[in-house]
């Protein structure tokens, strides 16, 4: 049975802002006893006219209503690119015999990547090659995104994917870097790209048609066509995704196996392209590890004995448990991260009190001995390892920036025990980092856990109680959020906005402890972790309770909706980027990409108990009458990650159960994926939308 409702407008008539109306279609769906109402599900249908109509009528509703915002969104636009440097040059990296580095220029979309031979001057002099021009890939295309790329070890031929549409399916290319030569044949769907010592042999991994799941593992070898490809490994088992790499020395290839709570690792010598791959440990439910190799010796980061993983060593050709050898043992307030090994030393990359660490241990033989930490200066940053492909080294790279510091590249040295500064990014636009601030507070969950919250605003704009707020999250698959600097962020703090970013559960900023405490059938700790944030910040004086703005993408455009959903009188505006919105419909399909995998993170409905806690959060099953915020929802036609048609679907229902006259926008990029706009300038433009928006709604001057 179909209902009749009002068409979506025609463009010519939207300066009545009258907004479109998506007909009503109901769709039940029974299970566990309960039946879920879905008016909307006919917006699936990517390929119909009547969609493409009303997404098409959303956007034109969206331009009109921001229209008289127009002088606004361009003046964002252009403060934003006033603090870009347009034309500049990334720290090159020293790689076999060559540096590579990339490099901007103004007035085109993407980089160039280029490299210059290794040899007296060097990196300064040189003659340069441009080995993948960005811009070159774009001609033709409204969208381009690189994936995957990998150089021989005789520097001669470069294999590279390449995305046009946003649904992040790859091709893969090989180039001759001698010639300037693209090969001919392409493979689809293609993950990760890997040579062998060889310099001819070449493994991929591809992707199955439905799901978006890495599943098999090819291996080619140059000269021949693709349908000679060789069919190495199939991985069955639906929430596996496979990836394949390279130890830092070079002498093996790595083959791993991981699901979201589980992972299993094969190793093959990088110079043996054709032998059998063999097993490190095999894989169990809850295990997860990975490997690098030094000196016959394989480094294991394993969570066997405890959540936040432990350190051990095994023999090359003895990799069962019985012969691992502790080297870090597990504790409980420290999450090993990652582990980046050299000839000489090793960096453990951690986590502690919810910020990273950088603790080097220099070897004495096969045995290493913690010898210096990395120490750095303020209260909230980022840091981590940036580029270090030379194993024989000692020096090691990584990267620095907070909320007030601009993005930067140290160089270690371990001899002396110095960093020194290779480049921060330049801000151009008159900006004065001593004008801003930024600290950490601790908002108290109703059961006693201490939530973080990282903020930045300008000092001398900061006014208690009286500055609009804007408060971000996530929490999810135990991604730590990031925090790191940000030019565009320049424009709200200037007008005076306390800008903050709340770790809340679900998340992985206090290890993995912290992420197990915010999914599956705790998830809900998530949405009213970032509420007890929210409601601390304006008891505390950092925003004006009446100008609350928050925003959340993907897995956090979630949180948005849930959030709104407990508790919309707290908050005055909400951007929600491409939103997993309509949980229970989703989950409930096993052939859309992610579902199954993410059984592991959000639980499977198709068991009663996940399906009726779940079901006590999916926004789109939770939207009832009454007054909501101001909502900017923005999604993508080709998104591959959260389907456009979960925002399209929330904003067609919820605008027939607002009361109020805030405004509700729908968004769709009609030419781009899960992260929008590909193009730097572009992008710029998208933000520019959303910051008008906010600026409006929050009634900043």
């Amino acid at each position: 049975m179909t209902t009749e409702a009002t068409p979506p407008p025609a463009k010519e008539s939207i300066l009545t802002l009258t907004p479109p109306v998506a007909r009503r279609e109901p769709k039940q769906t029974v299970l566990h006893g309960t039946v879920l109402e879905d008016d909307y599900a006919w917006l699936r249908e990517k390929e119909a006219a009547e969609v493409t109509a009303y997404l098409e009528a959303e956007n034109a509703y969206a331009e009109a209503v921001m229209a008289p915002l127009g002088g606004l969104r361009e003046e964002l636009y252009q403060e934003m690119l006033s603090h870009i440097k347009q034309t500049d040059v990334s720290v090159p990296y020293r790689d076999g015999g060559s540096w590579y580095y990339s490099r901007t220029e103004e007035g085109l979309q993407y980089p160039r990547h280029c490299r210059k031979a290794d040899g007296p001057g060097a990196p300064e002099a040189g003659e340069e090659q441009v080995i993948l021009d960005g811009n070159a890939l774009a001609e033709g295309h409204s969208f381009m995104a690189i994936g995957g790329t990998d150089v021989t070890d005789d520097g001669r031929w470069l294999a590279y994917t390449v995305d046009h549409t946003g649904f992040r399916q790859y091709t893969l290319h090989v180039k001759d870097l001698n010639t300037g030569e693209v090969l001919a044949g392409e493979v689809e769907r293609v993950g990760s790209v890997v040579w062998a010592a060889d310099n001819r042999t070449l493994f991929y991994t591809v992707e199955d048609d439905e799901q978006k799941r890495q599943y098999q593992l090819w291996r080619h070898v140059l000269g021949s066509s693709h349908s000679e490809d060789v069919l190495v490994l199939e991985e069955a088992d639906e929430r596996f995704n496979l990836g394949a790499g390279r130890t830092r020395d070079g002498k093996f290839l790595i083959l791993e196996a991981g699901s979201h709570t589980t992972t299993e690792a094969r190793f093959l010598a990088a110079d043996d392209p054709t032998g059998a791959w063999t097993l490190v440990t095999g894989r169990e439910d809850e295990h997860e590890y990975s490997v690098d190799h030094r000196n016959g010796l394989w480094f294991i980061r394993t969570n066997d004995a405890g959540r936040n993983f432990r350190l051990v060593t095994a023999p090359v050709d003895s990799t069962g448990r019985e012969h691992w050898t502790e080297l870090i043992a597990h504790r409980p307030e420290v999450m090993l991260e990652d582990v980046d090994l050299f000839a000489a030393f090793f960096v453990a990359c951690e986590r502690e009190d919810g910020l990273p660490r950088l603790r080097l241990w220099n070897f004495d033989g096969d045995s290493a001995i913690r010898s210096n930490e990395i120490r750095f200066p303020e209260p909230v940053y980022s840091a981590f390892p940036h580029v270090n492909r030379e194993f024989d080294t000692t020096r090691f790279r990584y990267a620095y920036q907070s909320l007030v510091t601009p993005s930067s590249v140290f160089e270690y040295d371990l001899d002396s025990g110095d960093s020194t500064l290779l480049k921060q990014v330049e801000v151009p636009g008159g900006f004065d980092r001593e004008l801003y601030a930024s600290e950490r507070v601790f908002a108290v969950a109703e059961d006693g856990v201490k939530v973080p919250v990282s903020l930045v605003y300008r000092k001398d704009k900061r006014e208690a109680s009286r500055n609009a707020l804007y408060v971000y999250g996530y929490g999810s698959y135990g991604y730590s959020l990031p925090i790191g600097f940000n030019a565009n962020r320049l424009s709200l703090l200037d007008r005076g906005v306390v800008m903050a970013y709340a770790h809340i559960r679900g998340g992985g900023d206090l290890g993995k402890p912290w992420h197990d405490a915010g999914k599956m059938l705790v998830k809900r700790n998530t949405f009213t972790d970032f509420v007890t944030a929210v409601e601390y910040l304006t008891e505390q004086g950092y925003g004006d309770r009446a100008r609350v703005a928050i925003e959340g993408g993907s897995a956090g455009g979630l949180l948005m909706g849930a959030v709104v959903n407990l508790k919309p009188e707290i908050f005055r505006v909400v951007l929600s980027h491409v939103p997993f919105v309509d949980v229970m419909n989703t989950m409930l399909d096993a052939s859309l990409p992610l579902t199954v995998p993410e059984y592991e993170e959000w639980g499977d409905p198709n068991e009663a108990e996940y399906f009726h806690y779940m079901l006590t959060y999916s926004p789109y099953d939770n939207l009832k009458a009454g007054s909501y915020p101001a909502m900017l929802v923005k999604t993508s036609l080709h998104d591959s990650q959260v389907m456009y048609w979960e925002p399209a679907k929330y904003v067609a229902k919820l605008r027939t159960l607002k009361t109020n006259d805030h405004p509700l926008l729908l968004v769709t990029n009609m030419e781009a994926g899960h992260g929008g706009a590909s193009g730097r300038y572009d992008y710029l433009k998208e933000i520019a939308f959303d910051y008008a928006f906010l600026i409006r709604e929050l009634r900043i001057e």
